[in-house]
């Protein structure tokens, strides 16, 4: 099966070791990601659930990159998301740009297909609007 992919990019006032810290902080990122709870479950397993219980999923990953403060590759290796999804900070005009990209394999074979280019542009509507609940999170570093 092909991956597809989809992804987001801000502009963050903050410093990229400040907007890192955060992404990385996993139990914080309730506070900004959609309807996500995560958790570190080992040195390099993360798990994350989205939705409102009972309704949702949950999301494990393992850490198979980590450069802070500039890079996170995890593998998704959970029962409905599967693939790749990294984070790279970068500095950018007194702050930092935040891309996230996902590489995923659609759960329901042919169906989940034929549903992403209508599911394509939600996932990454919801990754952009989780970056911007970032940034807002994030002070502007020292001029």
């Amino acid at each position: 099966m092909r991956p597809v992919y989809a992804g987001a990019a801000v502009q963050v006032a903050a410093p990229p070791q400040e907007v890192f810290a955060l992404i990385t902080d996993w139990p914080r990122h309730r506070e900004w990601m959609f309807m996500t709870s995560a958790r570190q479950v080992g040195e390099r397993r993360v798990e994350a659930y989205t939705g409102v219980r009972p309704v949702g999923f949950l999301d494990t990953m393992t850490i198979l990159v980590w450069e802070p403060p500039s890079y996170v590759l995890m593998e998704h290796t959970g029962r409905l998301v599967r693939g790749r999804g990294a984070i790279r900070v970068r500095p950018w005009r007194g702050g930092s740009r935040v891309i996230w990209a996902e590489e995923l394999l659609l759960p329901l074979g042919a169906a989940g297909r034929a549903l992403w280019p209508v599911t394509r542009p939600i996932v990454t509507a919801l990754a952009r609007h989780s970056l911007l609940r970032l940034a807002r999170l994030l002070p502007p570093g020292p001029d």
